[in-house]
């Protein structure tokens, strides 16, 4: 049998993907043929596979750390939220159909053959498979059909290590608690905890340790301190843009209004690594301020955003900031708000409707259910490299894609891609990782303020900082037992 470990959390946001991530890069360096694996994952951010499929982006930053390309087993269901009460199921890279929360707790324990056959699939082609959980095994109300925690691991039978986050504090009480909520069969499978984010004289949480130890007869696979260079690599969830900081001396201000279905947010992380720009998330209620672009991102309901971005009065800076002589740029979602039209008649994203775009590019879109999903690689009208890829629903058409903001190609030909206004101050296109393109990111920034390229490479960055977090995870873990715990022993 392949070698298999799950690692679970007291709840979300404790550090899951990011240790797997780490994990990963240390097994893999080791000779061992690695695979990550989530089986169901809730997030906007995604990641298009190599046959045309989507998975969480965590689970592509993972096989990244492994050395391996992206596969749609990695991450077999993924729910992508279009409301507070629905989400958009993704299985196996397809989309399976919407539903809503308590349709799809029916729906779970239809999925789980579909979970462990990408689990066997995995299993074939790797020495060593890190599981990651989601959320956390304690919401026992949630626990009918789970597929996500215990009830992949008592399914697959996996073992199981704990993660707690002690920098949101309480983490002996979630360590403890957690594992008092679980069944007896569910704490067999547990084999140790790990302590994440930790500040400050480790020696002083020796005390804690022990308690958990006496309290859950787990043992310690290490304390892991607060890992700074986190913030360099993709995040899963948009719960970490409230913690982007802005650099308020910088040169170049980018402000980037935070709508509740933000998609694929991390377009903006290369332009957050350089030194001289400021990436501010403009929170609800909060006026856009004075910037050198207003950038509007990614969506997974581009209509419903598009109502919130009016309701907050953003939709009058915009036009504002425009009239100034002031830049705005859309990435998908964002380009199709950018149109004089948006329409949905089949109700992709929701009730069949039509709105009024923004109205600050002369195209319209309308969304349809054949959804696109490609690498691709190009270059912008100046002939700057440029590389990413679409993942998308709708088709945009008007006369200003006849100025079309890159030439794109998929392997087999080369087509125009997005538009740009008559005046060249507003310009949309569906390519996401635009900004990863090192040589296109300083030409845009220049475009917005003269400027000496800052020599950060974007790709270099993410391997040498998850080069980096397999250091630091190899010094306070105890990598040698994780395996062993994982070979059954």
């Amino acid at each position: 049998m392949t070698a298999a470990v799950m690692f679970q959390g007291t709840g979300s946001d404790v550090g899951k993907s990011l240790i797997v991530a780490g994990l990963a890069r240390a097994y893999t360096r080791r000779g061992l043929r690695v695979r990550p694996f989530k089986p169901q994952n809730m997030s906007n951010n995604a990641a298009v596979t190599a046959d045309g499929g989507e998975i969480g982006r965590a689970q592509a930053l993972q096989a990244r750390a492994c050395g391996v390309k992206p596969s749609v087993y990695m991450n077999p269901v993924l729910l992508k939220p279009q409301s507070e009460v629905g989400a958009q199921v993704v299985v196996q890279g397809r989309i399976f159909g919407n539903a809503q929360a308590a349709d799809y707790h029916r729906l779970k324990p239809t999925l789980l053959p579909k979970v462990l056959e990408s689990f066997d699939r995995l299993r074939d082609e790797a020495d060593l498979l890190l599981v990651e959980g989601a959320g956390s095994p304690a919401e026992i109300n949630l626990r009918a059909g789970d597929i996500a925690n215990m009830g992949f691991a008592t399914a697959a039978r996996v073992p199981v290590l704990l993660i707690g986050d002690i920098d949101r504090g309480g983490v002996i009480a979630s360590i403890v608690g957690t594992h008092a909520l679980l069944e007896s069969e569910e704490r067999a499978l547990l084999k140790g905890f790990i302590v994440n984010k930790f500040r400050g004289d480790r020696r002083l949480f020796d005390d804690g340790l022990a308690i958990i130890r006496d309290r859950t007869s787990l043992p310690s696979l290490g304390v892991v301190p607060y890992f700074e260079a986190a913030r360099r690599l993709p995040a899963e969830d948009a719960v970490a843009l409230s913690s982007y900081e802005t650099n308020g001396a910088a040169a170049i201000r980018i402000a980037v209004p935070l709508m509740p279905r933000i998609a694929n947010f991390d377009d903006l992380d290369p332009l957050r690594l350089e030194p001289d720009v400021a990436v501010s998330m403009v929170q609800p209620g909060r006026p856009l301020p004075d910037a050198d672009l207003i950038l509007l991102p990614g969506s997974k309901s581009t209509i419903a955003d598009l109502a919130f971005l009016r309701e907050q009065g953003w939709h009058i800076d915009i036009a504002a900031h425009v009239r100034r002589g002031g830049r705005v740029l859309g990435l998908c979602g964002g380009y199709q708000m950018l149109g004089r039209r948006i329409a949905d008649p089949g109700g992709i994203e929701g009730p069949a409707s039509d709105v009024d775009g923004l109205a600050l590019l002369d195209v319209e879109t309308e969304l349809t259910n054949d959804k696109t999903l490609v690498e691709v690689r190009g270059e912008d009208i100046a002939g700057t490299p440029v590389g990413g890829y679409e993942m998308h629903v709708g088709i945009t058409r008007g006369p200003a894609t006849a100025r079309p903001m890159l030439r794109l190609t998929n392997g087999i030909g080369s087509r125009p891609e997005g538009a740009v206004s008559a005046d060249g101050r507003v310009a949309g296109c569906y390519l996401h990782g635009l900004f990863a393109s090192d040589a296109f990111r300083h030409a845009f920034l220049a475009g917005l303020k003269p400027r000496a390229a800052s020599g950060i490479m974007y790709e270099h960055e993410i391997e040498s900082t998850l080069d980096a977090l397999a250091d630091y995870l190899a010094r306070y873990l105890d990598l040698d037992r994780i395996l062993e715990i994982a070979r059954g022993g």
